[in-house]
């Protein structure tokens, strides 16, 4: 046990760590202000386990990023019970800020009336959707609750890196160019698929450029819930040289339909990547969206140089 004055008798002292002098010095970490909105993510699609699960990641990869922060989840399509919807989630985020204040209050503690957002919603999308954002937003009109809407997380550098990854994981491209060996099944041809209309292909291009850049092979965007844009995309790849095409999907997860993705990949005569989920680079998105709308982060995260 421990005693006020320090660990019991026999147990190891942990001394922090003197600060570095001089301009190499390693940065504080950074963590939530004291007080500071929730980041809720707004998930949309089906809810599932699947769904949950890749959502509790994501947002457990933003509390490493920034300790203190408090996170939640809230789906578009959420029955209150197993699956809390924004609304829901939101409303009782502003709850819990007044009973906290009125706590401390009781308690003779000084504090701060909650004043500005209770939350920032933070859009699971990486690219736009017009239907799928208007609901987000209807939502936190609904909830009548004071928070801020982010944009979608894409483009970014980073995106474009978590597209290389999961075609390397499907052996689909080299995971690393600067390496002089080949992969058999690696496309010459990228088909970026998106969803969300035309808005999306245009932004899904943005990113396709970087990933084009890293794997130095063509990338076409195209919109996977328009009918036959996918394969119209694969002809004309394939009729400017490419053989070997592949399909990366420009989602997430949740906002994809199920059997969409496999039905297209068919439809275009190639092999196709899974969807980008829970790699790390959503989370911190996310977390930048976050704190750049609070200004409590001078950036977004850099993007990896490609290899």
């Amino acid at each position: 046990m421990s005693s006020p004055t320090g660990p019991a008798s026999g147990l190891p002292v942990r001394m922090p760590r003197p600060r570095q002098p001089g301009r190499h010095r390693r940065p504080e970490p950074l963590a939530a202000p004291e007080g500071a909105p929730a980041l809720v993510l707004a998930v949309p699609g089906t809810p599932s386990a699947a769904t949950r699960s890749l959502a509790e990641e994501v947002v457990s990869i933003a509390r490493s990023e920034l300790p203190g922060l408090d996170a939640r989840i809230g789906h578009l399509d959420g029955d209150d019970a197993e699956f809390p919807t924004l609304q829901s989630v939101l409303t009782r985020t502003s709850e819990e800020r007044v009973e906290r204040f009125e706590r401390a209050r009781a308690a003779g503690v000084e504090a701060p009336e909650p004043d500005g957002p209770a939350a920032v919603v933070v859009p699971l999308l990486v690219g736009p959707d017009g239907a799928l954002l208007r609901r987000v937003r209807q939502a936190v009109m609904d909830s009548r609750v004071a928070a801020d809407l982010t944009d979608v997380l894409g483009p970014h550098p980073l995106l474009a890196e978590a597209l290389h990854v999961r075609l390397s994981e499907a052996g689909l491209a080299r995971a690393d160019r600067a390496r002089l060996f080949t992969v058999a099944t690696a496309a010459d041809g990228i088909i970026l698929a998106s969803v969300g209309g035309e808005e999306a292909v245009q932004a899904a291009g943005i990113t396709g450029m970087l990933l084009a850049a890293r794997l130095a092979v063509p990338v076409m965007a195209a919109a996977l819930d328009e009918e036959g844009a996918i394969a119209a995309t694969a002809e004309q790849l394939r009729s400017s040289g490419s053989q070997q095409l592949a399909l990366a999907p420009y989602l997430i997860g949740p906002e994809l339909d199920a059997g969409l993705l496999d039905e297209a990949a068919k439809e275009a005569g190639c092999s196709a990547a899974e969807a980008l989920g829970p790699y790390p680079a959503i989370g911190k998105l996310a977390l930048a969206k976050y704190t750049t709308t609070l200004g409590i982060a001078p950036q977004q995260p850099q993007g990896t140089p490609a290899r």
